[in-house]
């Protein structure tokens, strides 16, 4: 498959899954994010209430993470309805996996023109920070919530990573 064709692959997939299906998934993973990198949103200090928008370019939808120590939530919507947010991040979902995988520096990302950010930009560099300080990879856990399944997309997906 070319990668022009599989970058529209995750946009074909997710177009036709309701939300009311992605929500509570996205939910749980950030809930078992939370509790085994307890010291992820702890470091955000003051940015524990911002909103940030995560917004890949090539899927429907975008996601806004509220990164509470003690009730952190992620939210769903499709990105015709972007809700209210503080700080923003956009780019291609494989740049945003790779930074989650520790594989790219969001900083290269940033200035590579891969990766936008706007609103508060102190707090994107606070949690693009605090990823940074992460034992491991952040996209290892969230492919370890689905067990084999996750981990075989996960390493279908590097394959793939830019």
């Amino acid at each position: 498959m070319s990668n022009q064709r599989f970058e529209r692959l995750p946009a074909i997939l997710l177009k036709s899954v309701p939300l009311f299906v992605l929500r509570p998934i996205a939910q749980h993973i950030t809930v078992k994010i939370a509790k085994k990198h307890p010291h992820l949103f702890a470091r955000l200090g003051k940015h524990t209430q911002t909103k940030y928008l995560i917004k890949p370019t090539n899927i429907p939808l975008v996601a806004l993470l509220v990164p509470d120590q003690d009730k952190p939530t992620m939210q769903i919507f499709k990105n015709t309805q972007i809700p209210e947010y503080d700080a923003v991040i956009e780019g291609k979902f494989l740049f945003l996996l790779s930074m989650l995988d520790g594989v790219h520096d969001g900083d290269a990302l940033f200035f590579n023109r891969a990766l936008t950010i706007g609103g508060d930009t102190e707090a994107v560099v606070c949690l693009r920070n605090a990823l940074d300080d992460v034992e491991g990879s952040v996209a290892s856990d969230i492919a370890d919530v689905f067990g084999v399944a996750g981990r075989s997309v996960l390493s279908f997906l590097r394959q793939k990573e830019v």
